[in-house]
């Protein structure tokens, strides 16, 4: 069960780390992904935030696994809310979210199967 713990929290944390930091950068995709949806790009730097937060809460989830676990779901919340926002403006090519969202959604099972918590 470790090496699935271990592939999934690391995987996660990667790709959302990276999403920060294209967030933070002020990057042309997370831009042009602001603009389709209506996310005003003041909100950049606090979703970019949020990302980084929940990336680095995955990795220290490996030393107090409660908080993997608390970062995971905070970041499926994250992209519950994304799902919102591409569902409000008609935008139903969900591909790439689906990535987003089912990274987290994999840590955060195997934390809880791993330390036992369900």
């Amino acid at each position: 069960m470790f090496p699935a713990y271990l592939v999934a929290t690391l995987l996660a944390s990667v790709v959302n780390g990276a999403a920060a930091v294209a967030n933070l950068i002020g990057h042309d995709y997370p831009k042009s992904q602001a603009d389709k949806l209506g996310v005003p790009h003041s909100w950049m730097r606090p979703l970019g935030t949020l990302l980084g937060a929940g990336a680095l809460g995955l990795l220290a989830g490996f030393v107090v696994p409660v908080l993997g676990a608390l970062a995971a779901a905070g970041l499926v919340l994250y992209f519950i809310g994304a799902l919102w926002a591409h569902v409000r403006v008609g935008d139903y090519a969900l591909g790439p979210w689906f990535v987003f969202f089912c990274l987290p959604a994999a840590a955060l099972a195997v934390n809880l199967a791993y330390h036992g918590h369900w």
